[in-house]
């Protein structure tokens, strides 16, 4: 019988606070062609040319205040998930991420040196997005069909709606919100409206309308739906009033149209609509980061004081709650008994 692992993939993190670092790491998450979708030569004089020759000195200064003694708060955590998961489970876990290091060759690598032959791959996003899900697939197909021909793998997809998940975030966030709250605003990471369209191959998309639809075909492949579903689910699971919570989308880049509304905009403007005590989670991602320690937690609070909001509560993300590493354990074990039915 073929010899079976996991691997658990997620964004990636520059190996150190140094300015170099953040560069070389920056260099490749923002010349992958899912993540800014420009034709090469054009990608290559945006951010070789132009983002290049500054972000990575401000991108160092907010790595540093979110940076631990063991490293980079995603990569610990993702590492913390790991082991907690190979406590559980019987077969070998390891972990990859789609940029720098570990990267996905290294944690197949792992993987195939213990005679594993069939990998269960776990993208750690819940929604569907070109710039997360299906880089992460792409990227691993690539180095599968040229380093690793022979293993086969299952990919985990999206688990925005399911209930187990659902369920544990819920649970998570009824355990944090503060008693006294005016709003619960979610807010997700944003991405160009176009790669909304390029990614529907159904062609059935319309971000004027269709999102808030019970049902349309492009609805699987759609992030925006996606997040606003998971909002849904979740809102109904807290029994919430609509009107007492948020969504909004945050991290834009560039000058391009992006998915509204903005998360940072939106955390100016609220207090002057009576939102004076604010929690805020970030669903679109399953640990914390730069994007949530930093952006929000940092950022986004100077935003809404400086608005006139009086309190202020970041909701942390699943990270490796023990309720988490159960919902990771069922949708692994799920794919892993899938290869029994090839």
């Amino acid at each position: 019988m073929n010899k079976k692992g996991i691997l658990l993939v997620n964004l990636g993190s520059p190996r150190s606070t140094e300015v170099n670092d953040v560069k070389e790491y920056l260099d490749e998450f923002l010349m992958d062609e899912r993540v800014i979708d420009y034709r090469w030569i054009f990608r290559a004089l945006l951010v070789q040319g132009v983002i290049l020759k500054t972000r990575p000195a401000k991108s160092a200064e907010a790595y540093k205040t979110v940076w631990t003694d063991e490293g980079s708060p995603l990569i610990v955590i993702t590492e913390k998930i790991r082991k907690k998961l190979q406590k559980v489970v019987d077969v070998s876990v390891e972990i990859g991420m789609r940029y720098a290091e570990p990267s996905i060759e290294t944690g197949i690598q792992k993987l195939v040196d213990q005679g594993i032959s069939e990998i269960v791959l776990f993208p750690l996003y819940p929604q569907y997005a070109m710039s997360t899900t299906e880089t992460v697939i792409e990227k691993a197909e690539e180095v599968r069909k040229k380093k690793f021909p022979k293993v086969k793998i299952n990919y985990i997809q999206p688990f925005y709606n399911r209930d187990i998940y659902i369920n544990c975030l819920a649970e998570s966030i009824k355990e944090k919100l503060p008693e006294n709250f005016d709003a619960l605003q979610f807010s997700y990471h944003g991405v160009p409206e176009r790669h909304i369209y390029k990614t529907d191959p159904t062609k059935s998309c319309n971000l004027n309308d269709c999102c808030s639809r019970e049902d349309n075909p492009s609805h699987q492949f759609c992030y925006r739906h996606q997040c606003y579903k998971t909002t849904q689910l979740v809102i109904e699971k807290l029994n919430l009033p609509k009107e007492k919570t948020i969504v909004s989308f945050q991290s834009r880049l560039g000058k391009d149209k992006w998915i509204e509304p903005y998360t940072d905009e939106t955390l100016e403007t609220i207090p002057k609509k009576g939102v004076k005590n604010l929690a805020i989670v970030c669903p679109a991602f399953v640990s914390d980061c730069l994007e949530t320690l930093e952006e929000i937690s940092v950022e986004g609070k100077e935003q809404f004081m400086h608005g006139g909001g009086e309190t202020f509560q970041y909701i942390p993300c699943l990270n490796d709650e023990d309720r988490w590493i159960e919902v990771v354990k069922t949708l692994c074990e799920e794919k892993l008994n899938d290869f029994y039915l090839v």
